[in-house]
């Protein structure tokens, strides 16, 4: 197991709890394997820190900008959706620090967009607990807030999804549905096949670690194919 304490130094926080930390970066697979760890996995510290992460940016917005709820709430999606977080995650080093099993490593866990994005919501929680909002919200401004300003600059608040039904109903006034074509993979490692179609019409198909994930792809293929991109 890594130092955590490394982390630390690097971030500049540190934990008065470290069992908090660790239990972070612990994912399920993890106690598969090692049955005797003490610690959970990172599920219940990940939903706790969804919502932390969801109020402090949703009070950053809503102090710093006088703009309509659906900016907002586009804005707000464009900062804490998984390809943001994992980026952050990634950045930040998180990787080096997931609790995987041998299966996960080798299928190249420390990579993957879904497991990155939960580790950072869970680390979140597990500083909120230690210690409160206002450190929470001091992480959040200086590793995730600062990417509002690129984001509004190159429009990208802009999701694939958004884009293409906007074009579906100003082209062809229909509306994109999506449905999972297959499921394959373990449970811990599931993956889902998922196509958009227009009129029962398959467009473009898009594979990822969760539905959304699938369906952004599909998505961003789709614009490809009808060239409105």
């Amino acid at each position: 197991m890594k130092d955590f304490s490394e982390l630390e130094n690097k971030l500049d926080i540190k934990f008065k709890n470290k069992d908090l930390l660790v239990q972070a970066f612990c994912h399920r697979s993890y106690l598969n394997e090692n049955p005797k760890f003490h610690l959970g996995n990172n599920e219940r510290l990940e939903f706790l820190g969804d919502a932390v992460l969801e109020l402090i940016v949703t009070e950053y917005l809503y102090k710093n900008f006088n703009k309509p709820e659906g900016d907002l709430t586009s804005w707000r999606a464009a900062l804490v959706n998984t390809k943001s977080l994992s980026s952050i995650a990634s950045e930040i080093g998180f990787g080096d620090y997931v609790l995987l099993s041998k299966g996960e490593l080798e299928h190249g866990g420390k990579r993957r967009k879904c497991i990155l994005a939960d580790v950072f919501e869970a680390f979140l929680g597990a500083l909120y607990l230690d210690q409160g909002l206002d450190k929470a919200r001091k992480f959040i401004e200086e590793n995730l807030i600062k990417n509002l300003e690129r984001i509004l600059k190159e429009k990208s608040w802009i999701d694939p999804k958004s884009m293409f039904q906007q074009k579906a109903q100003e082209k062809m006034k229909l509306t994109p549905v999506y449905k999972v074509i297959k499921e394959f993979g373990p449970d811990h490692e599931k993956q889902f096949v998922v196509g958009v179609f227009l009129e029962n019409k398959l467009i473009a198909q898009g594979c990822g670690f969760s539905k959304q994930e699938a369906e952004e792809e599909a998505a961003a293929r789709a614009l490809k194919e009808k060239k409105w991109n």
